[in-house]
C-alpha cells in the first residue's frame, strides 16, 4: 500500500495491472472492504476492470459471503451486494449471483430493483431474472411486489406460464386483494394463458362477494370472448345462499342478455332469495324472464309474490303476473314436447 501511495505523489497513474495486484493482496489478506474500494476507484478513473479484476471479487465474495450466512451476520453497508452481483454477472458466474439473492434473503436483508436489474440485464432475452424476482418476493410474502415484477417481465415481452400467473393471483388472493388478483387474471386471459380456471373461479366469487360487480362481469366478459368456461350456475347459488341478490340480479340479467346457459334451479334459487329478503319488484322483474323462457316450476312461489305485490300496493304488476300466468298455463296445455331445463341465457 506504502508503494502504492507513493505512486499517487510522485504523479504516477496506476495501471489496471497495479490495481489487479492490490486488490489480490487485500484478498488474501481477507481485507474485502479495501478491495471494494480499489476496485470502485479503478472503475471511477475509467479503467476498465478485467477478469482477474472480477474474478478477485468474486472469490473474496463468496467467501465472505459464505461465512457470514453461516454465523448469519450482515454487513453494515448493504451496497456492497450490488458490486458483488455486478462483479459475478459480468465475470459470467451467474449461479453465483443467484447465490447472493437467496443469502440476502436468509440474512433478512432487503432486496430492491437494482439487485434484480443486475441479472436481468445479463438475462436480456430471457425471463429467468424476472422469474427469480417473482419467487423472491413470493417467499418473502410481498404479492404486491410480486405482482409489479410479473408486471415488468410482460412489459419486457416475456410470456409468464400459467404457474406463474398462478402463484401470483394465489398470494395476492390468500392476502386479501382480491381486485389486483383479478388484474393479474385479465392479463393472462389476455396473453391466451386459459388454465387456472378453479382459482378464477374463486376471483369471480370474491369480486362479487364484495360488491365489485361491474369488474366481475367485465372479467366474465373477457373470459367468454376468449373461449373460457363460467359457470354462472354455480355463481348464481352462491350469491344466493349468501343473500347477496342485487349482485345476483345483476349477473343474471348479464347473462340474459347474451344468451348465456343458466339453469332454471338457479333461476329459482334468486327468486327465492329475493322473495326472502322483501324485495318484490326485483323478483317480479326475474319471474316475468323466466315465464317468458317457460322455465316456471314453482306456482307458489309466483302466488306468494302476487299476494306480496298487492299488499304493498304493486297492484299492476300483481295484475300483469296474474294474467301472465293465465296466459302461459293455456300456452302450455296446447303445446307438445319436453320441457326446457335452462335458459337461453
Amino acid at each position: 500500500m506504502r508503494f502504492y501511495e507513493d505512486m499517487k505523489t510522485r504523479g504516477i497513474c496506476p495501471d489496471v495491472v497495479t490495481y489487479n495486484t492490490m486488490i489480490n493482496g487485500y484478498y488474501k489478506f481477507r481485507k474485502m472492504e479495501e478491495a471494494e474500494k480499489l476496485f470502485v476507484e479503478m472503475k471511477g478513473k475509467n479503467i476498465a476492470p478485467t477478469v482477474i479484476s472480477y474474478t478477485t471479487m468474486i472469490k473474496g465474495g463468496k467467501r465472505d459471503l459464505k461465512e457470514m450466512v453461516g454465523r448469519h451476520l450482515a454487513p453494515k453497508d448493504n451496497s456492497i451486494f450490488i458490486s458483488l452481483l455486478s462483479s459475478q454477472c459480468k465475470a459470467g458466474d451467474l449461479r453465483a449471483a443467484e447465490d447472493v439473492l437467496k443469502a440476502m434473503i436468509r440474512l433478512s436483508i432487503p432486496t430492491e430493483a437494482g439487485h434484480y436489474g443486475v441479472l436481468i440485464e445479463i438475462f436480456v432475452g430471457l425471463g429467468n431474472a424476472y422469474m427469480l424476482l417473482i419467487e423472491s418476493y413470493l417467499r418473502k410474502g410481498e404479492p404486491a411486489e410480486a405482482k409489479t415484477a410479473l408486471d415488468a417481465m410482460i412489459e419486457e415481452g416475456h410470456v409468464p406460464d400459467s404457474s406463474v400467473f398462478r402463484s401470483v393471483m394465489e398470494s395476492l388472493f390468500e392476502d386479501g386483494r382480491v381486485q389486483t388478483a383479478s388484474r393479474v387474471m385479465k392479463g393472462m386471459v389476455e396473453k391466451g394463458v386459459k388454465e387456472n380456471m378453479d382459482l378464477v373461479a374463486k376471483i369471480l366469487e370474491a369480486l362479487l362477494m364484495r360488491g365489485h360487480v361491474e369488474e366481475a362481469l367485465g372479467r366474465i366478459e373477457l373470459l367468454m370472448h376468449s373461449g373460457c368456461h363460467v359457470n354462472f350456475d354455480d355463481l348464481l347459488s352462491v350469491l344466493s345462499e349468501k343473500g347477496k341478490t342485487i349482485a345476483a340480479v345483476k349477473l343474471l340479467d348479464f347473462a340474459s342478455e347474451r344468451d348465456f346457459n343458466v339453469e332454471f334451479k338457479s333461476c329459482d334459487k334468486v327468486l327465492d332469495a329475493l322473495l326472502a329478503a322483501g324485495k318484490t319488484l326485483n323478483a317480479y322483474s326475474i319471474l316475468c324472464k323466466i315465464m317468458e323462457k317457460g322455465g316456471v316450476t314453482d306456482w307458489s312461489s309466483c302466488e306468494d309474490l302476487i299476494k306480496s305485490l298487492n299488499q304493498e300496493g304493486n297492484t299492476k304488476q300483481a295484475d300483469i303476473l296474474s294474467r301472465m300466468i293465465k296466459g302461459w298455463e293455456k300456452s302450455r296445455k296446447s303445446k307438445k314436447g319436453k320441457k326446457q331445463s335452462s335458459l337461453a341465457f
